[in-house]
């Protein structure tokens, strides 16, 4: 019976295996940093003060800020005052994008935080857990010369958190609180060219209502939305690697079904991980350029918690096989306490996403974080995932040390085999290390990439050539992990070197008793041509 294709495969080969991936790797990496534009583009917007003129005693559906039917505006408020305009009357403006341009579904997402500019004054501070209810509307048209078409209309309450860096006396009124921005707005799609966003702010001092607030001088959004650039790329690789993966998990497969046994554990799991590195690749992207699908964003985080917790399983079940002392192998059960935090962490992270962006599918405006339920709530959760996480990494970290344990204590026996023999488990325990090394650059990879992109600013100039550092993290990294379950199948697949049972035995001088097993694909010594006919001349020697 076969081992792997990694356990038969010769060095030379297995260096040139490595040498191709490493070169894939960097092409992945240089897609993003040399092609792509960066992942995304904040875009600043300041609202327009509008005054709702009432015509036969109603509001104005939609006040525009610019254009032939735009609003009457307002500078400030103290203009507001000496025309006797009362604050009920006032409505902020934003038009996205801005004058002369378009959106388009190439931007796949809008998220918009929203930050105010108020003036300090003696009479009018802030109080203590102040909060600001915001009545906010939301339409969008695809021609300008179109009526509007709402959206959504909610009513939404944001906690102030600002602070004031000098003395509250008179002298330093007029000056502005630096206050914390605020998360307004999430849409998982731009379906539309045009948006538009009016912003009422009532005042009820008999209810408490938007009192206690400070002088507000303006409202600033800051949008976020994908490049267009970067999210052709973007699709450009998924449509590439979608079926490549797809082809070697078919091969993979196919050569596990032509063995005379049934499938191990390993081999399962392998299979499993690369069924969520097909599902995470599938270019389901490419209809949110002509559908408006606003579940995307959340779509897409199931997808990449669905292959995470796959990809943290194989680890733990990887080291847990390669227990060679180890008696319970080969069952899904025995690993339960192991991958138990895995699965808890992961539905904890997805009941998460539901509170958020679940709700958002139905209210662009909600967030978890503006109420002190939902914060704790979320907190909670993002809490027993992080513990859940710990115990896991505890979990590996520990399986890991006593497979390198096991493996040091068996290297101590490999003088007294036979040459064959002793070359054979040198082999099979260098690559187990290869892989495992491999496993840890991949990892911390990720980290250093996470991290980078989160200190630096975007780009790096090298001569004529500018990197973006971001999507180069992005392109390459997911280009990374998709490298990486492809090696893991091709060299986790079946080996064809078949040779006859009795001569690998009587030639090696195997038998059930002194049988050293580094994997569970491996039920006899079947070592490559090269090792087969050393084992020949020493029989004859």
């Amino acid at each position: 019976m076969a081992g792997a294709i990694i356990e038969n495969m010769s060095t030379k080969k297995l260096c040139i295996v490595g040498v191709i991936l490493l070169i894939f790797q960097i092409i992945a990496f240089l897609v993003g940093g040399l092609i792509a534009p960066g992942p995304t583009a904040a875009v600043p917007y300041v609202a327009i003060k509008c005054i709702d003129v009432r015509k036969n005693h109603h509001r104005s559906k939609w006040l525009m800020p610019w254009g032939p039917d735009q609003c009457e505006k307002i500078r400030d408020f103290d203009e507001a005052m000496s025309r006797q305009i009362e604050a009920n009357d006032i409505v902020f403006s934003i038009h996205m994008p801005l004058p002369h341009r378009e959106m388009s579904p190439w931007f796949q997402f809008m998220v918009y935080i929203l930050h105010m500019d108020i003036a300090f004054k003696i009479d009018n501070q802030i109080k203590e857990n102040a909060e600001i209810m915001l009545d906010v509307s939301l339409a969008y048209r695809d021609d300008m010369s179109e009526e509007w078409v709402e959206m959504a209309h909610e009513v939404e309450t944001r906690k102030l958190k600002c602070k004031f860096g000098a003395p509250k006396t008179i002298e330093n009124e007029g000056k502005f609180y630096d206050c914390e921005v605020l998360p307004f707005m999430e849409i998982g799609t731009v379906a539309h060219k045009f948006y538009l966003i009016n912003i009422r702010l009532p005042v009820n001092e008999r209810e408490r209502i938007n009192v206690g607030i400070g002088e507000i001088k303006d409202i600033s959004l800051v949008g976020i939305h994908q490049n267009g650039g970067f999210t052709k790329v973007w699709f450009a690789m998924k449509t590439f690697l979608t079926p490549s993966i797809f082809i070697i998990m078919i091969w993979y497969w196919r050569r596990i079904m032509m063995m005379t046994r049934p499938p191990v554990l390993l081999e399962k799991v392998i299979f499993a991980l690369g069924i969520s590195m097909t599902f995470i690749n599938i270019p389901v992207e490419w209809f949110s350029i002509g559908f408006d699908w606003t579940w995307m964003l959340l779509f897409g985080d199931i997808r990449q918690g669905i292959f995470y917790a796959m990809l943290l399983s194989f680890w733990i079940i990887f080291c847990g096989e390669h227990m060679m002392d180890q008696s319970e192998r080969n069952h899904f059960s025995a690993y339960w306490k192991q991958v138990g935090p895995i699965a808890v962490g992961a539905f904890c992270l997805f009941v998460f996403d539901m509170c958020e962006r679940g709700v958002q599918l139905k209210n662009p405006f909600y967030s978890i974080w503006t109420t002190d339920v939902g914060t704790e709530l979320a907190m909670a959760f993002i809490i027993v995932a992080g513990i859940c996480l710990c115990l896991y990494f505890l979990f590996l970290c520990f399986m890991v040390f006593q497979v390198f344990r096991n493996i040091s204590g068996k290297q101590s026996s490999l003088p007294a085999m036979s040459k064959v023999r002793r070359l054979h488990y040198e082999g099979l325990i260098f690559r187990f290390k290869f892989l495992m090394l491999i496993t840890l650059a991949c990892a911390a990879m990720t980290i250093i990439f996470f991290i980078v992109s989160q200190v630096t600013e975007g780009s790096w100039k090298w001569g004529d050539y500018t990197v973006q550092v971001n999507s180069a993290f992005f392109t390459g990294i997911y280009g990374m992990w998709n490298l990486y379950v492809f090696a893991l199948m091709f060299l986790y697949a079946p080996s064809h070197k078949n040779y006859v049972e009795e001569q690998s035995n009587g030639d090696l001088g195997v038998n059930s008793g002194e049988e050293l097993q580094l994997t569970t694909t491996i039920t006899h010594v079947d070592g490559p041509t090269e090792v087969y006919k050393l084992a020949r001349k020493e029989a004859q020697e």
